[in-house]
């Protein structure tokens, strides 16, 4: 059976660039035995897609709190960032495998509310980052403690998906653009659905260079990127798109998500989370047995860092309800 396995590993080691990631190369900071069907980072993307936070994700904010069906969550832009980062990957003859591992992984450290969460944990602790949180969480937090042994190669790729340190790998790279070209993109079809903007309020070298329809900017971002960097040892867009981009981002940034008609959600995402922290810090004791179990390895300000960071949107919400709501009086029920 290991000839499946080794067969997809020669056909890498054929058909892929010499610049791509090869499976038989990956490195874990575990040894363990091959899996006679898929490679390493079949492996690990199989690993994220059956772990329990990737499907907490399915109840986590995007932008918008509590949603409609049509509005994306973290899951849906997880899953919409690798198939954008699969497509340059494929075009430009790279490892689409450790590719999509790393994208369908790259936000499973978000808070619950979006960045408001983000924000409002950075303020409680000094220092929050999902980045780093999705590198504990695949590291140290997953199967109780153990971690998913993922590579060093898709971890790396995971923590450098954003922030001042760039990724290792060309597909680590690809992951970076992609996520900024899946949440800029997608983020504003979200918008405009919202009504909290509209088309004709994009800037004028947006409309002009990209467009302003989400499928034709997706596009025109990708082709770009695949046209600059064909061929070449790394992930490269034009100056052109990359100014458009840059002017893109700080339209979203002024209208979107600092935008006053979602600051009253926000200022209350906040306050939600800043409570549930503080009140689970007094009361240690209150959470769950596994968070518990923690403590003395990680220390309790940690322990209640990863467990409100780890909560969705729907339960944080209730244990808010559940501690600080009164409950309407309906008559003491005996046993």
């Amino acid at each position: 059976m290991d000839a499946i396995r080794k067969i997809t590993e020669e056909m890498e080691r054929k058909n892929l660039s010499p610049y791509a990631l090869k499976s038989d190369e990956a490195k874990r900071d575990r040894e363990e035995d091959s899996c006679p069907i898929r490679t390493a980072f079949q492996r690990d993307r199989d690993r994220i897609l059956h772990s329990k936070s990737f499907r907490r994700l399915k109840h986590k904010t995007q932008v918008y709190i509590s949603p409609g069906d049509h509005y994306r969550t973290r899951m849906t832009h997880s899953i919409e960032v690798a198939q954008i980062a699969r497509t340059i990957a494929r075009a430009l003859r790279l490892n689409e495998d450790a590719t999509e591992a790393m994208a369908l992984g790259h936000d499973v450290g978000h808070t619950p509310f979006g960045h408001s969460g983000e924000y409002a944990l950075d303020a409680l602790v000094g220092h929050y980052s999902h980045n780093e949180q999705s590198l504990r969480i695949v590291e140290y937090l997953e199967k109780n403690g153990r971690g998913l042994n993922l590579t060093a190669e898709v971890r790396d790729g995971i923590l450098c998906h954003t922030g001042s340190r760039e990724p290792q790998s060309l597909e680590g790279k690809i992951v970076r653009i992609s996520d900024r070209i899946a949440y800029l993109c997608h983020d504003y079809d979200d918008s405009l659905r919202a009504n909290l903007i509209y088309r004709d309020e994009l800037p004028a070298d947006v409309r002009r260079t990209i467009g302003e329809v989400p499928a034709d900017m997706i596009t025109a971002m990708v082709m770009d990127t695949i046209q600059s960097s064909n061929g070449q040892n790394d992930i490269y867009q034009s100056d052109k798109i990359k100014g458009v981009m840059d002017s893109f981002r700080e339209f979203m940034f002024r209208r979107v998500y600092h935008s006053e008609p979602l600051r009253p959600d926000r200022d209350r995402a906040t306050f939600v989370l800043t409570t549930l922290f503080e009140y689970f810090h007094t009361h240690p004791d209150e959470l769950p047995e596994e968070s518990r179990a923690g403590i003395e390895r990680w220390g309790q300000d940690q322990v209640v860092t990863d467990y409100i960071a780890g909560l969705t949107d729907v339960y944080a919400i209730e244990l808010f309800e559940e501690r600080f709501i009164p409950r309407k009086w309906v008559g003491y029920q005996s046993k």
